[in-house]
């Protein structure tokens, strides 16, 4: 605040209107950290908040089973749909994965089968 004063310009209107607003705020921020920081406001904000939720909990559940009510009338998938498909789909990539494993090991086994009788096949041959 001195440093406010030090500054102070008596031909300037909105300085002391800046000054004012400044050492408002201040008071406001001040008291305001020492209401929230009281066991009493963390109380009743617990105790909004349960009411809150506890309220609001029905009126979720109704508007979900009319999301739900639309949505098939409209033919369109719901959100269960949408994660049913989703396992399946990430059971379907697994298996796939699996088969590509599989096949993969199952190559390397044939080219290393394959290998082997072709330099039995290059020592039987005749030297020309």
């Amino acid at each position: 605040m001195n440093q406010a004063n030090e500054n102070f310009n008596p031909f300037d209107p909105t300085g002391a209107m800046k000054n004012l607003r400044d050492e408002s705020m201040d008071a406001w921020a001040k008291m305001m950290t020492e209401l929230v920081n009281t066991e009493a406001y963390a109380e009743s904000t617990g105790a909004a908040l349960d009411a809150w939720l506890s309220s609001s909990g029905p009126f979720r559940k109704l508007l979900e089973a009319t999301m739900v009510h639309t949505l098939n009338n409209l033919q369109l998938p719901t959100r269960d749909d949408v994660i049913t498909l989703a396992g399946r789909l990430t059971n379907i990539e697994m298996r796939l994965d699996d088969l590509d494993a599989r096949l993969d090991e199952l190559l390397r086994e044939i080219r290393a089968a394959s290998g082997g009788r072709k330099q039995r096949v290059a020592s039987q041959e005749p030297a020309s």
